[in-house]
């Protein structure tokens, strides 16, 4: 997959069967769009490209009401890598483009920039100034300017239509199994290592306390959850508590990872976070005794979790 920073950048001599949207999450409903882009693209010697941008939409245009995000640029990037698509292209999202009609959108952008041939789109896709365009408009434009266009109903998990706002919704609950059934995937997220208060280690559960890598990321509700990390390519469960310490008193979230039978020095590194499933809600105990107690309960339930349910 080649990978390019703005339309402008992007040159290919072929014909592109094409794919635009947000993918935040690229989960299960973004992820028959592109098998179906890669599918078309393969048999009819086209190359397949997804149009993406950032910033998301809406921290341009009413940031404090933007969402917390599923990917950083960077997973969603390593995500749509592995669909097998030719192309991706991330252009910037601004102000100023976000004024740029829908019929000046699909013949500067899509006709004349990015060479389509078809398009390849979700049920629900709008597009073009305060997203007044929709399939509809998409068909007529590519009878005026020769492309056809495809849409992708949407994808159902127990009856429910998948979309990233769904899933954002289940991960603030902390409901990691839901968001892994619309996903296609353990949530995860990254972040760098650094010195906590080390009062884990002093009752027998020594932690590594997080940094998260992007603001604008989704973290879960606060719990106590089932986790495991790749640290020196080997797999290793953990259980993570994500809150504010209410038993030591009154603090900022913290994320901290006890990670099982590891000891080694972990500061500084970074680490991905997967999220396999929740043991409970964060609770506030009236000692360090009655804290180490739940702990030891929530390693035996860990344990049990690896033992017969992960695989």
């Amino acid at each position: 997959m080649r990978k390019y920073l703005s339309i402008d950048q992007f040159h290919n001599s072929k014909e592109n069967v094409v794919t635009l949207g947000m993918f935040d999450g690229v989960h299960r409903g973004h992820q028959s769009i592109l098998n179906r882009l890669t599918e078309i693209a393969n048999s009819n010697n086209l190359d397949s490209l997804v149009l993406t941008f950032f910033p998301h939409p809406r921290m341009v245009l009413t940031p404090d009401n933007a969402p917390k995000l599923l990917n950083t640029i960077e997973e969603k990037s390593m995500l749509l890598k592995k669909t097998g698509i030719n192309h991706l292209v991330i252009h910037p999202f601004s102000m100023d483009f976000s004024q740029m009609d829908a019929e000046d959108f699909v013949k500067r952008i899509l006709v004349d920039k990015l060479k389509t041939k078809k398009i390849i789109i979700g049920y629900d896709h709008r597009f073009g100034k305060n997203r007044s365009a929709d399939f509809n408009d998409l068909v007529r434009f590519g009878e005026k300017y020769g492309f056809d266009v495809e849409k992708i109903s949407a994808q159902m998990v127990d009856e429910i239509s998948v979309s990233s706002t769904k899933i954002r919704t289940a991960l603030e609950k902390g409901d990691v199994h839901t968001a892994k059934e619309y996903l296609g995937y353990d949530y995860f997220f990254s972040g760098t290592v650094i010195h906590g208060k080390k009062v884990g280690r002093t009752i027998g559960f020594p932690t590594a306390n997080f940094e998260i890598d992007e603001t604008y990321k989704l973290i879960p509700g606060n719990g106590i959850y089932v986790v495991y990390s790749y640290i020196n390519n080997n797999k290793v469960w953990g259980m993570m508590s994500i809150g504010t310490n209410p038993t030591l008193g009154d603090n900022p979230q913290t994320i901290e990872v006890n990670y099982l039978g590891f000891n080694e020095d972990l500061y500084g590194q970074n680490l991905t976070v997967f999220m396999a499933n929740k043991i409970r809600e964060e609770e506030t105990f009236d000692s360090l005794d009655s804290l180490k107690n739940a702990l030891n309960q929530d390693l035996l339930y860990t344990k049990n979790y690896i033992q017969y349910v992960a695989k």
